[in-house]
């Protein structure tokens, strides 16, 4: 599959969704403090990536891949350090707009490293975002930043983490572009049906369905069901530790377990990085369980590390290379 990959860098993609700021406070742990029964942390760095709807830019981009990102930031300075970080991280910001009326979207994380702890231990987080409905004339350009931009790319990314900038206005003009399009939903997947390929996960497809999707055949009977009713080419559920599963128009229902060698360190943006590989795969030519299987061992070396991490080409080779698996057949 290397060849897959290879070229992957030839392709054009644009990610539409909810841009956040992710910011890390870290410290040692010195003392219990005196006045609650939390540990005390003496400050030792802060560190600030993309994250949100900026990750799989961020995986695409990594690959080689031209990304574009369209999305909102606010006036102030989180908003400036986050579009500095996509640029620095090769992805074309021209399609982020400066919402006003609200704040960038800031996740902050406090984390205790060194002295008692062997790794990197989230403590506590603090979220700054807006989840109000988006000012009509703040949509109306993001619409026009899609339709813009849509001749230019090969396939058209959606990140929804519902705060704001996924509207049915910006889902339809992306349904409207006449390219291959995917969403990653945090579980509104009826909101996209029609789309190339959705994905969630185990949670959400249950959250939806208002059933458990506890063993093979369960899964099997009620995601080809689901996959039916959203009217959409493919349907992918990430399933934890067994894997993932596909409901395909071409290949019909399968299961792909995880990567054998498989250390969970940190799952932040292995979401984010399964989309964006199931995206720029197809895209490059792969078929779906070709798709599939790269996203999952993509997805596999980016929780063997800690925070937003994301899988470099050599990354995913290496993988293969390790479990044997690098025909593109």
């Amino acid at each position: 599959m290397t060849d897959i990959l290879q070229r992957i860098s030839d392709y054009r993609f644009l990610v539409v969704g909810d841009l956040y700021l992710d910011s890390y406070i870290y410290g040692q742990p010195a003392r219990v403090s005196r006045e609650a029964p939390i540990m005390v942390l003496e400050e030792t760095r802060r560190e600030n990536l993309p994250g949100g709807g900026c990750a799989p830019a961020l995986a695409l981009a990594k690959l080689g891949a031209d990304v574009r990102q369209v999305g909102i930031v606010g006036s102030d300075p989180e908003g400036n350090v986050l579009s500095d970080l996509m640029i620095g991280a090769k992805i074309d910001v021209s399609g982020v707009l400066c919402d006003k009326q609200r704040p960038t979207t800031v996740k902050t994380r406090v984390v205790a490293e060194g002295a008692f702890n062997v790794f990197p231990q989230q403590v506590s987080r603090i979220d700054r975002q807006d989840r109000t409905q988006l000012d009509q004339q703040i949509e109306a350009e993001l619409i026009e930043q899609i339709r813009a931009a849509a001749d230019s790319v090969d396939a058209i990314l959606i990140s929804d983490y519902r705060s704001g900038v996924v509207t049915p206005n910006v889902i339809e003009a992306v349904r409207n572009s006449n390219r291959f399009s995917t969403v990653d939903s945090q579980g509104a997947l009826r909101d996209f049906a029609g789309l190339g390929l959705i994905k969630c996960n185990q949670a959400e497809a249950e959250h939806v369905l208002g059933q458990r999707l506890s063993t093979p055949d369960q899964r099997e009977a009620l995601l080809t069901q689901l996959h039916r009713e959203l009217q959409s080419s493919r349907l992918v559920v990430t399933l934890g530790g067994e894997g993932a599963a596909i409901s395909s128009d071409t290949i019909g229902y399968r299961e792909v377990p995880p990567p054998d060698r498989q250390q969970v360190f940190d799952v932040t943006g292995a979401g984010d990085t399964v989309i964006a590989i199931l995206t720029a795969a197809i895209t490059a030519g792969a078929d779906d369980l070709q798709s599939l299987h790269l996203a999952q061992v993509a997805a596999g070396v980016v929780i063997s590390r800690w925070g937003n991490a994301q899988a470099s080409l050599d990354d995913i080779v290496g993988e293969l290379d390790h479990s044997g698996d690098t025909s593109a057949s």
